[in-house]
């Protein structure tokens, strides 16, 4: 069904042009990223032929399509919420609802009694809880798995805390992925609600234990659980470390399959690489909680965000480890100050732009920037010099992305850097970003 030119003049204004054919399969409005979901979007999207279009205009359509994804899954959940309110309003099924109306949708949707559960809960959550959620995954502002994070990463605290955490980051969830999204949440909920924090994390490192599972294809997994995150990042640094020299010593096998046999070894005797050491940590904070005036947050890098006590512990521990510490501005979260306790090989200017972006600049990737590569945004055989303005951090996988695949990226005054694609997009990203 096409759209009617008059139904498309309104949707889009009387400034469209003349000589344009809306029999055309690839004409794609100008303003598309720019329309809200519903019935005329999809009409729009049901007349493109997504072959006919460019390779630009095809990340514009998906975008689109994604819009109408969110659209048609908020309304989905609420259809839910009303089967819920269907069975409250009747007296005899009241105390049951949810429950009733988990098998109702179990059996009209053929999902496992769990996922109904599951769908049902999410739905309550959206109408009842967080209603501005809901709101901004029927308006296509974020997804579904967005809104399940939104949702069960705040689901600890209070309505009124949560809803706080939710209006502080609602505005930048769409551009920030999953991972980060987690991340930031997990800050705002320390920050939040600092003591219930602490409470929780001490509650669970109370149940840490070692669990070993047999698979079906005869291996075993080993796997310990609640364990101090502190310690857990400087263990899995010092595994890699250990299994990099044994690669720089000539050892054949993977990384990853290094890290697996050295920690057996580690843990049965046979381990007889060179002394045990300790493995680097990289902790972020504020100056306030390491003088104990406060008890916001701190970052460790390639875990996230810790309670203060865990960052004033890590600040504390500097005995025969490697720690490498930021120190921030309480107001803007800027580092003011950074170091290290013992002398490393590497130049004071790595030390700055790892304070300044804790984590690959590319959009969307978290891989911490003392896992990364140091770029040359300008390359040196153009500038003949290294300077901190010039570097910044990609991990590897998206070094080779630059350098190899047509990307690139440019940095703003304010530390912010726009990348564009070879498609031609452009995306803006903040190394401060969690």
């Amino acid at each position: 069904m096409s759209a009617a030119p008059d139904t498309i003049e309104r949707m889009f204004g009387a400034d469209i042009d003349n000589d344009m054919s809306f029999d055309d399969p690839g004409w794609v409005p100008a303003d598309l990223d720019g329309m809200e979901p519903g019935s005329g979007l999809a009409a729009m999207l049901d007349d493109i032929d997504i072959n006919q279009c460019s390779g630009h205009d095809r990340i514009r359509v998906l975008r689109a399509h994604q819009r109408m994804r969110s659209h048609y899954a908020a309304r989905s959940y609420r259809a839910m919420s009303a089967v819920v309110e269907t069975y409250r309003a009747d007296p005899d099924e009241a105390d049951f609802a949810e429950d009733a109306a988990s098998a109702e949708v179990a059996a009209a949707l053929r999902l496992t009694r769990r996922s109904a559960d599951t769908e049902i809960a999410t739905a309550m959550e959206l109408r009842q809880r967080l209603p501005r959620v809901w709101v901004a995954l029927c308006d296509g502002v974020i997804d579904v798995p967005r809104a399940r994070i939104l949702v069960n990463d705040t689901a600890h605290l209070s309505i009124a805390h949560a809803r706080e955490v939710v209006g502080y980051v609602l505005d930048d969830a769409r551009l920030l992925t999953t991972g980060q999204l987690r991340a930031k949440l997990r800050k705002l909920c320390i920050d939040t609600a600092p003591d219930d924090a602490k409470q929780r994390y001490e509650h669970s490192v109370e149940f840490r234990k070692v669990v070993a599972e047999p698979n079906v294809d005869g291996t075993a997994d080993l796997y310990a659980t609640n364990l101090p995150v502190h310690r857990v990042e400087a263990a899995k640094q010092h595994l890699t470390k250990l299994a990099q020299d044994a690669r720089r010593a000539g050892d054949e096998r993977s990384i990853d399959q290094l890290r697996a046999d050295i920690l057996l070894d580690l843990l049965d005797g046979t381990f007889a690489g060179a002394g045990p050491g300790r493995g680097s940590v990289h902790i972020t904070g504020d100056l306030a909680t390491l003088a104990r005036l406060a008890d916001h947050s701190g970052e460790l890098a390639g875990s996230g965000p810790v309670i203060a006590d865990i960052f004033r512990q890590v600040a504390d521990q500097q005995r025969q480890g490697h720690w490498w510490w930021t120190i921030t501005d309480t107001e803007t979260g800027l580092p003011i100050h950074t170091g290290t306790t013992r002398r490393r090989p590497t130049a004071e200017q790595r030390r700055k732009v790892v304070a300044l972006n804790p984590t690959c600049v590319h959009p969307g990737c978290r891989m911490p920037a003392v896992e990364s590569d140091i770029d040359h945004r300008t390359p040196y055989s153009e500038e003949s010099r290294t300077c901190a303005r010039n570097l910044a951090p990609l991990c590897r996988h998206h070094h080779i992305l630059k350098d190899q695949h047509g990307w690139s990226y440019k940095r703003l005054s304010n530390g912010d850097y726009v990348f564009t694609t070879p498609l031609g997009h452009k995306y803006t990203t903040s190394g401060r970003d969690p």
